[in-house]
């Protein structure tokens, strides 16, 4: 059986692609000197998501103006964040740079052995409970079709640029724009992996949801939070069995393993691949089938406004929580206290 970890390029043909999860979206500029920039936290589940992280990048470019004294430059800025506020647009030029909303593909490699745990080179920096102190690998990360690429990178990438869904497996638009967009973007680039966790349930590995970690031990932590809080919480646990959970959790902190089992559940860090696809003009943006529920921050506001869901005047009131919200408060406070005590804060 070959080790899912192995990147010898001999072996890539042994492990499949599962497109399993969703897209994510972020934000990328142009550069002059060719390909384009992301900016930071490409973790949007929706087009949206993307476009509210832009508001603030312009609003820092403004502020960078305002320093210098360039008003003119200030006013565009400015200008350019109350329109993403308002309006759905997933492209700007600001200062002469172009901005973009940027979709990526996301697959997870399986094989006999199941889905790809971490490789022993994924980068892996961060203490238990801490790692999300870790820069995000990929902000700043240079999106350029001519950058050369190992073989065993080369290989994954034509693989996951030739994945197309069978026919009748999705929507006939989601079908139809994941088609086009092989036409319209031929080209790819690999982003930085993410990492999730996954549990097998009736012989079959089960993403925990779609949010993924920037390294290993984010997801480990992620995993080791929802031991100690959310499954004594969600499934009710007594004492006992969530003390089973939480020494579990002290395990995971312990030996920064990939995979555990407890109370008869079998858990495991999972590798996921990040493919942008390049065409002609540049990365490729939201495809008209990506769910796109929520308008932009203003457009909603005025929505609720009119429905008379929203009003300006601040309500002041404390907000009771059931039991069931307490019980949920009481375990989180308490993680929340042990952290700080094993990282030496008080």
């Amino acid at each position: 059986m070959n080790d899912p970890r192995d990147e010898v390029p001999g072996r890539v043909a042994a492990i499949r692609i599962c497109a399993s999860l969703a897209p994510v979206f972020g934000v990328a500029r142009e550069r002059e000197e060719g390909g384009w920039e992301l900016c930071p936290h490409f973790s949007g589940f929706t087009p949206q998501d993307a476009r509210d992280s832009m508001g603030p990048v312009f609003r820092g470019l403004a502020r960078e103006a305002a320093q210098s004294g360039h008003r003119a430059a200030y006013e565009e800025c400015m200008q350019a964040a109350s329109r993403i506020d308002g309006e759905p647009v997933d492209e700007l030029a600001v200062l002469g740079t172009r901005y973009r909303v940027v979709r990526a593909e996301r697959f997870i490699r399986t094989g006999p052995a199941g889905p790809e745990p971490p490789r022993p080179a994924d980068p892996d920096p961060g203490e238990p409970g801490r790692a999300h102190e870790v820069p995000d690998p990929a902000a700043g990360f240079v999106i350029d079709p001519v950058t050369a690429t190992g073989m065993s990178e080369g290989i994954l990438k034509v693989e996951l640029l030739s994945c197309a869904y069978p026919e009748g497996a999705v929507p006939a638009q989601v079908r139809g724009d994941s088609v086009r967009a092989g036409q319209a973007h031929p080209g790819g680039v690999l982003l930085p992996a993410t990492f999730m966790t996954a549990e097998k349930a009736e012989g079959r590995w089960v993403p925990e949801g779609p949010q993924t970690s920037a390294a290993p031990q984010a997801a480990r932590d992620s995993l080791a939070l929802y031991l100690r809080v959310m499954a004594p919480w969600k499934l009710s646990l007594g004492p006992g069995e969530a003390a089973v959970y939480a020494a579990a959790a002290d395990r995971l902190d312990a030996e920064r393993s990939d995979e555990m089992e407890v109370a008869g559940r079998r858990f495991r860090v999972v590798r996921v691949e990040r493919l942008v696809r390049i065409g002609p003009d540049g990365p490729e943006g939201p495809r008209p089938s990506d769910p796109d529920p929520q308008p932009p921050v203003m457009m909603q506001a005025q929505q609720l406004r009119g429905e008379g869901l929203l009003t300006d005047q601040d309500d002041d009131a404390p907000i009771e929580l059931d039991e069931h919200a307490k019980k949920f408060a009481q375990l989180f406070h308490q993680e929340e206290e042990r952290r700080r005590k094993r990282l030496g804060k008080h």
